[in-house]
């Protein structure tokens, strides 16, 4: 798994980064991973030029980026600092995708399952009340690649966040749409932990034909609990992984 897929299942247009928006992504995997802690004061900008070869507007346009983000904080007089966790931006496509280059945070990986459950389950119930047959042909389509594709783990990831992506927006509520990066960062780093091996794939199929075929069946009850069902699957597989140690 890579943040370019990640970014092509966001839909994000594939285009050459400028030497700032790199900057920003290797301070901000740094940060993400731990490698600058909270509070920590990071390099001044003659320092960061010298370090990266660029020059110092560079530098400066990149600590935009990443203070947009919540990533950074610039104080006249005392520096620049990493930010606590809690000021970050965890929902923009750039933090999403940075976490897919960095070891699993496994408190991370955690409130995205908990995040999924609160929100997908009543999703499912909506794309089988609301969605429109066009939206649940998507949904059976998308299934079937996953069933298609579950040898090759990369068209696997594409096909099932099809599928999610595919019921959220079949529920017909716009606001569910920025979830959309949490659904993908979530898939990518759970199968990164337990679907390297691809024939380990086929263990969540059965679930997932059983929320599809609920939803197209338009049994909004049933499209709930198997949802819910399928997400409390992925995460006791993953129990594993989310210790707090």
């Amino acid at each position: 798994m890579s943040e370019s897929l990640f970014y092509e299942l966001q839909g994000k247009p594939k285009i050459k980064a400028s030497y700032s928006a790199q900057i920003a992504r290797e301070l901000g995997c740094k940060i993400i991973s731990g490698d600058l802690g909270e509070g920590t004061l990071i390099n001044n900008e003659g320092a960061l030029s010298v370090e990266y070869d660029v020059s110092r507007t560079v530098v400066r346009d990149a600590v935009k980026i990443l203070s947009a983000k919540g990533l950074l904080e610039v104080r006249r007089g005392s520096g620049t600092r990493v930010r606590f966790r809690s000021s970050w931006d965890l929902l923009d496509d750039d933090v999403l995708a940075w976490h897919q280059t960095v070891p699993p945070n496994p408190i991370f990986l955690r409130q995205l399952l908990e995040l999924r459950l609160m929100i997908e389950p009543s999703a499912a119930r909506y794309a089988a009340l609301r969605g429109a047959d066009l939206e649940l042909d998507e949904i059976s389509q998308s299934m079937m690649a996953m069933e298609t594709e579950q040898r090759e783990v990369e068209r696997f990831v594409l096909a099932d966040a099809t599928f999610h992506r595919s019921i959220l927006r079949a529920a017909q509520n716009e606001l569910l749409r920025p979830m959309e990066g949490v659904i993908h960062s979530a898939l990518m780093i759970s199968i990164r932990l337990t679907n390297a091996d691809p024939r380990e794939n086929k263990e969540s199929l059965p679930f997932h034909r059983e929320v599809c075929d609920a939803i197209l069946a338009r049994d909004a009850d049933l499209a709930e609990s198997k949802m819910r069902l399928l997400l409390t699957d992925a995460q006791q597989r993953l129990g594993k992984y989310m210790t707090d140690s």
